[in-house]
């Protein structure tokens, strides 16, 4: 942590690790207030694609705000090897650990996902902000849209259904290289017991052509989301 951080806030106990840092929770005395702290030790970031994320992170954040279904930034503390962000802190569980339950029925699944598009279930962005979760559009660094969330969503659909996420690789590279390419793919294996409509619906989510890619409104009327996960004919 920065002097200047510890000047300002009490750092109090670690709530998160992950591959480049940690996340804490941190309390401001003056606003009697606890927040998050999400500090990246830049000197493990030696792939060039994670660095222009981390820098990238906080200026989308900066951006979005204020934006309720968006985890607020309140604060940003930076020195030659550590990145510190500091914040909005929410809810002790994780869009993952709902998600990634054993056997998620199909209706439970498409209950999240008819929040997520609703933005009723809350920020997604501990997700979504990572390369597994981004849209074709975002990695070539072209003009994007709304539908960029859409894209996200399907995703997590995906891995809602399936366990795994649908485009991966070792590294941040192999990985943007994978959704660039769209291959979009429900092996039998891990699909068998998925239904026609939910595999029609993450087509239509998770399609590399933004013309053809649908949006929130489009989704949120979608049978499969109307019908709570129930089936329905496809003819």
């Amino acid at each position: 942590m920065t002097e200047t951080l510890k000047n300002k806030y009490q750092v109090c106990e670690e709530i998160g690790r992950g591959r480049f840092g940690t996340i804490s929770r941190v309390f401001c005395p003056i606003t009697e207030a606890s927040f998050a702290c999400k500090s990246v030790d830049k000197r493990l970031l030696t792939d060039p694609i994670d660095r222009e994320c981390l820098e990238n992170e906080a200026k989308i954040m900066t951006l979005l705000a204020p934006n309720s279904n968006i985890v607020q930034i309140h604060d940003m503390f930076e020195s030659e090897d550590t990145l510190q962000l500091i914040l909005e802190l929410c809810q002790p569980y994780t869009l993952y650990e709902q998600i990634l339950q054993p056997d998620l029925s199909e209706s439970k699944a498409a209950s999240y996902m008819q929040q997520i598009m609703s933005g009723e279930l809350g920020s997604v962005d501990g997700v979504v902000g990572t390369p597994y979760y981004v849209a074709p559009e975002v990695v070539m660094g072209r003009a994007y849209n709304e539908k960029v969330d859409v894209w996200s969503a399907g995703v997590v659909l995906y891995v809602m259904l399936a366990g795994v996420t649908p485009f991966y690789g070792e590294t941040a590279e192999e990985i943007f290289e994978a959704v660039l390419r769209g291959n979009l793919r429900f092996p039998t294996r891990i699909f068998r017991s998925v239904s026609a409509e939910a595999k029609d619906l993450l087509r239509k989510m998770i399609c590399r052509d933004v013309s053809k890619r649908w949006s929130a409104e489009q989704v949120l009327r979608h049978p499969w989301i109307l019908n709570g996960g129930e089936t329905t004919s496809m003819d």
